[in-house]
């Protein structure tokens, strides 16, 4: 906890964009990339025959994509899926309607997230701990922007996690539940290709009221060790019981 507050101290004075030192404020889109087929391939309780059966039932149109929506200021993030429709035939995903809205403050360090899962809502509200980025040398563009990137795995959920963050925007946000790095998080790869979260536009402006969140939440208020190990049991139980645990909690 300590060494998490002195990097967000050391982080603070940076948050600023450019020469004339403009604010890092703004709003980004990011397209979210579902791969079906993937995702069933990293999980690995499944059996080999079972795997190849789905990759089989998908053929060539496993994937599904998205929008999400990135509110950021030089000390807050607010992140949410969006209404906007990627793709001309979506129809939506029952899932798709959950609540879901992850908020970092950065000056406080803290977190308020409000996740449904399970057919409840919780709402996580405690003090940040950033993810323990192993930082890589390789670069790449997303969005305009030359990205550095940074590799972490997920031992609750299984997931390799690879993001490339902006060198060029010095804000520790990201989308989801990512953040921590010296660089906004423009891109997000799970599982190599399970699901891609890529920044598509990016928006440097003032903003008004888009980190507010709504004023009817409800939900049970719960600390975030509490939120992993509800995590940990649900998982546990698809393992036993060799289903595939994403069908029921956010990827």
């Amino acid at each position: 906890m300590k060494k998490n507050l002195i990097i967000l101290a050391l982080l603070m004075p940076f948050l600023t964009f450019g020469q004339d030192q403009q604010p890092v404020e703004g709003v980004i889109r990011y397209l979210v990339t579902h791969d079906w087929a993937k995702k069933m391939a990293s999980v690995d309780y499944l059996s080999k025959q079972r795997k190849e059966r789905i990759a089989y039932m998908w053929g060539n149109d496993s994937e599904w994509k998205m929008y999400s929506t990135l509110y950021f200021t030089p000390t807050e993030t607010k992140y949410e899926d969006s209404e906007e429709k990627a793709e001309a035939d979506d129809e939506g995903y029952s899932w798709r309607k959950d609540v879901y809205f992850i908020k970092r403050n950065f000056e406080t360090g803290t977190l308020y997230d409000v996740i449904q899962m399970l057919g409840k809502t919780y709402i996580v509200e405690d003090s940040l701990t950033a993810p323990e980025w192993k930082i890589h040398n390789d670069l790449k563009e997303v969005a305009g922007h030359i990205c550095m990137k940074a590799y972490w795995e997920d031992t609750i959920k299984q997931q390799k996690v690879v993001a490339w963050f902006a060198q060029d925007i010095p804000h520790s946000g990201g989308p989801e539940r990512f953040w921590g790095l010296p660089g906004l998080i423009l891109e997000v790869d799970l599982n190599n290709g399970a699901m891609i979260i890529s920044a598509d536009r990016i928006e440097m402006k003032k903003l008004a009221n888009e980190l507010d969140l709504p004023k009817k939440l409800k939900g049970k208020k719960i600390r975030e060790s509490e939120y992993q190990d509800i995590l940990k049991k649900y998982i546990n139980e698809k393992r036993i019981a060799e289903e595939p645990y994403f069908w029921g909690i956010r990827y």
